[in-house]
Formats: structure tokens, sequence, C-alpha cells
């Protein structure tokens, strides 16, 4: 049985860039429902017993893919942050990775923001790294993940990416706090970002 995880962090420790109304919104009703949908969905099958992961990867029914990815998706993006701080940067050394593939980080700062105000869809927005070690700034739709990165579309050929940190642009993620002005959420929450995540991840 899938369980909802933990907050990594009070529902007020986010404002007032994400204010406590959007957290349980967002956490207590959004996230919940994906738990609640999964279980019922996989009841009775081989994956009843599946951790989030396996399921994820192997699955190819959309409506429980769906749900799995969503649940981790959702849990990802708030372990991508924590309480804010006014020069947050990354360690000197995933700094030099960033800066080798960007130029500057200002310039990786606004090609994700971009990106990111570009993502069409309701998705997210991701920094990952490819299977050469190499840093790319991943759009995804709906329940996407670079898990399963779609690499030759026409023979559904999948390569795994891991994900470094996540920032979610679905609306109902900033939508209390900042209606349409997804810019504006997105300049805001960078120094919600949390880099120490991200590096560990890198590490793997």
């Amino acid at each position: 049985m899938i369980t909802l995880p933990q907050l990594p962090f009070a529902n007020t420790a986010l404002a007032p860039i994400i204010e406590s109304k959007t957290i349980d919104l967002h956490y207590g009703k959004h996230h919940q429902g994906y738990v609640n949908k999964l279980n019922e969905l996989i009841k009775w099958t081989p994956f009843e017993n599946s951790d989030l992961e396996t399921i994820i990867a192997s699955v190819d029914a959309w409506p429980i893919f769906n749900n799995a990815a969503q649940i981790r998706n959702h849990t990802f993006y708030r372990n991508s942050l924590r309480s804010a701080l006014e020069n947050n940067l990354p360690s000197d050394d995933f700094l030099r990775a960033i800066e080798q593939k960007r130029g500057s980080f200002d310039a990786f700062k606004q090609e994700f923001i971009t990106k990111a105000t570009n993502n069409f869809w309701s998705g997210r927005t991701w920094l990952a790294k490819t299977p050469h070690n190499e840093l790319e700034i991943i759009n995804t739709s709906n329940a996407g993940t670079p898990l399963r990165q779609e690499t030759v579309i026409w023979n559904k050929d999948w390569i795994a990416y891991i994900p470094l940190f996540t920032i979610d642009v679905w609306e109902h993620a900033y939508y209390l706090d900042y209606q349409n002005r997804r810019p504006d959420y997105l300049t805001n929450i960078r120094s919600l970002i949390n880099w120490s995540f991200a590096e560990n991840n890198f590490s793997k």
C-alpha cells in the first residue's frame, strides 16, 4: 500500500513565497488524491506491493502510471524546496558544473525560468543529469518524469535521466499566491531551491 509521504517542512516554512494555504491544497488535496487513487488501481494487481519506482519504470497502463508518477513527482518537488535563503547558491563544485554547461549561473537561472514559463502544458520543469553526466533542463507535461525520458519517439525507446530538482508549474502549485503570474512564481521560488538535495542526486 502506498502512503502519503510526510511534508519535509512545516506548511508555513516557504511563506511568503508559497503560503500555507497553497501547501494545504497542493499537499492535502492533490497529492493525497493521487495516493488514494493509485491504491484503488493497484489492488489485486501484480503492483499491489510494489514501490513507486518499480511501478513507474515498468507499468504501461496509463491510469496506474499517471497516479504513481504524480505521487513521486509531487514528493520530489517538495524535497526540492526548503526555507528561503537570500543568497541561494549551490556548492562550489556543483556551481562549476552548471557554469561549465551554461556559461554562468545567471544564464542558467534565466534559461530555467524561460523554459518553465514556456512549458505550455500542466507539468514540471527539471534540472536532470543525462546518462553522459551532463546537465539538462527538461520540460515534462502531466505526469511525465525524466525517469522515463522518451528519446526516440517513433519506436518508443526510453532512457532514464536522473532528476536533480524540479519546479511544479501546474497552476494549483502557485495560483492562490500568484494567480496567472507564473514568471513571478518562478523568479521568487529560486530562493527556495534545496541545492543540497540536488547535489546529492547528482552524485548518484
